[in-house]
């Protein structure tokens, strides 16, 4: 694939943080998904689950920043996602993955309703729909996700997933 070409996925890609569609990513777009994830499971932000994903967030919005936000305005327009996605990330998809672990990682913590460590691709099917996968696509990326079929998907398996998707190719993005 040609860089421009991978360019623009990236470019769309940047709607997935863009949680408000204000044209940047910033700590509120991060804010969002956390708080809708905590309404979709039914779980109160001040909990131990609630504070550990706002935390994730936050981290994840500082890693973000460390990475894309040249101007240091305290905001990731579309051209700093797309020029610091592409020079920073497309050869280090287990760089993205540890920035977005522990926003991950919390995200897993609340939709694993069962309490086992993992979550069923129904659970993982209701956080793509609140983060903004559209819902036509919801199901394949549980499936895609839980790609031995038994119904578990581990936090490895979604953090390497999700890293893969923002930092390579892939002709359905």
């Amino acid at each position: 694939m040609d860089p421009a070409e991978y360019e623009a996925k990236i470019a769309r890609r940047f709607a997935t943080f863009d949680q408000d569609g204000n044209g940047y990513i910033s700590r509120e777009d991060f804010n969002a998904a956390a708080a809708a994830v905590l309404t979709e499971f039914g779980v109160v932000a001040r909990s131990m689950k609630g504070q550990a994903l706002y935390e994730g967030a936050e981290a994840f919005w500082q890693g973000m920043a460390a990475i894309a936000d040249t101007d240091g305005d305290q905001h990731v327009s579309r051209e700093e996602f797309v020029n610091e996605a592409v020079k920073r990330l497309r050869d280090n998809a287990k760089r993205f993955a540890e920035i977005a672990r522990p926003f991950l990682r919390a995200v897993i913590r609340v939709a694993d309703t069962d309490g086992d460590g993992v979550i069923t691709p129904e659970e993982t099917v209701r956080v793509a729909r609140v983060l903004g996968v559209k819902p036509e696509a919801c199901g394949r990326v549980a499936a895609t996700l839980d790609g031995d079929g038994d119904g578990r998907i581990t936090e490895e398996e979604i953090i390497a997933a999700f890293a893969l998707y923002f930092t390579t190719p892939d002709p359905d993005a």
